[in-house]
């Protein structure tokens, strides 16, 4: 199991202190709480790059806080945004466009590359950082969803490392590094936590009348809009299934799923005699973030002590599978081949962006992405070509659907 992270970290060259950091996604949640982390440890890191999409003024910002010598952005309106924001005598070297992002996750002098972006994206730049030999960060998990695969195999041929930063894929890495032993025929299945949402315990009745507003207000996490819907529907944690199997080499039916409204276990490792470890922590990004950032050194961070007094009792609940279809879709797909997670991910992203924009209704959304599976005839994906060719084809046909 452990060698489908190529190489494994606990035996992998990794870059020595400090180490220059590029983050894909600056702007969002995860890359403003990488920042956090980085500015608490300002020995530790140098921060070469920042790609920041569209918010023109906040990637000003922040580049002028941290001096990146690159910056990237999505287009070139941005990019005339982007330095009309900047002060005086600060000149990054600005790329534009997923190729910009792809050659910013490749330069020579970035160590390690924190690939955050939202969606499908994300695929090229932490393709170009695999095949770069990068040290990976990841929370981008579409990036799995759609070319695991060829992700897997450029980090085989390259020596490149990728740490899961996603709370409770972090969660399974330290429950397999803590494990003691080499032999990956004791591990028995993978159990990853899920906190529900807003909408657990609610019935097919209730969930004809959810609004956009109420699939966005999550009741733990602070997150963008986009990963907010997803973990409404609970497709977020489909992806993260999905994301688990090519991580770690298990097949979908040893990658489970328990409600844990708490969010205080992050996820759990089983064994083969029936003991589990569990990762358990404030609910908070920069904990596993930091963990990935300074393997395999832990640092402090400005987070809240658990305490598990104070947290109350723990439960733990079976997903509601016919309330939330988007799990049983997201398994299904990954058992049917590697082309059909691409037409989910492809599917769920036009029908998220449609629920955002308030043009269809949130269960609209797995009726759509069981529309495009069912319609979805197998085809070859083994290049990175075939898959961006793939996805564009299924949100050309769900938005002539819609």
């Amino acid at each position: 199991m452990k060698s489908y992270i190529s190489p494994w970290p606990e035996t992998a060259a990794l870059p020595e202190f400090p180490r220059s950091i590029a983050i894909l996604g600056a702007t969002g949640s995860i890359g403003t709480s990488a920042l956090k982390v980085i500015a608490r440890h300002p020995d530790l890191f140098t921060v070469t790059g920042l790609a920041g999409g569209r918010n023109a003024k906040r990637l000003a910002e922040l580049c002028t806080t941290f001096q990146p010598r690159y910056a990237a952005v999505l287009d070139e309106q941005t990019r005339n945004d982007f330095i009309a924001h900047l002060p005086c005598g600060y000149k990054p070297e600005i790329l534009v466009g997923p190729e910009g992002y792809a050659t910013l996750a490749a330069l020579d002098g970035v160590d390690l590359v924190l690939s955050s972006i939202v969606g499908a994206a994300g695929f090229i730049p932490t393709l170009a950082a695999a095949r770069a030999g990068k040290m990976i960060g990841l929370a981008n998990k579409e990036s799995l969803v759609l070319g695991g695969h060829i992700i897997r195999a450029a980090c085989h041929a390259s020596g490149a490392t990728i740490l899961p930063v996603d709370s409770e894929h972090n969660a399974l890495f330290q429950g397999l590094m803590g494990h003691g032993s080499e032999r990956d025929d004791e591990i028995d299945r993978l159990i990853l936590t899920a906190s529900g949402g807003p909408f657990r315990g609610r019935d097919r009745a209730f969930l004809e009348t959810v609004t956009r507003d109420q699939a966005l207000a999550h009741p733990n996490w602070d997150m963008g809009a986009k990963i907010s819907i997803d973990s409404a529907t609970l497709m977020n944690k489909g992806l993260e299934v999905i994301e688990a199997c090519h991580l770690y080499g298990l097949p979908v039916n040893r990658v489970d799923v328990v409600v844990h409204p708490q969010s205080i276990v992050h996820s759990l490792v089983e064994y083969r005699d029936g003991s589990q470890l569990a990762h358990l922590g404030t609910p908070d990004m920069q904990i596993p973030i930091a963990h990935c950032l300074c393997f395999p050194r832990r640092v402090d961070v400005d987070v809240p002590r658990l305490s598990l007094a104070e947290a109350g009792p723990l439960t733990f609940e079976e997903p509601d599978l016919a309330a939330f279809p988007c799990l049983r879709l997201a398994r299904e797909a990954f058992d049917a081949g590697p082309s059909h997670p691409i037409v989910l991910n492809a599917a769920n992203e036009v029908a998220v962006d449609e629920l955002l924009k308030e043009r269809i209704r949130y269960l609209d959304i797995p009726a759509l992405i069981e529309g495009a599976l069912d319609r979805h005839a197998p085809v070859d994906v083994s290049t990175p070509e075939a898959v961006l060719q793939l996805d564009r084809s299924v949100r050309d046909e769900m938005r002539a659907v819609l």
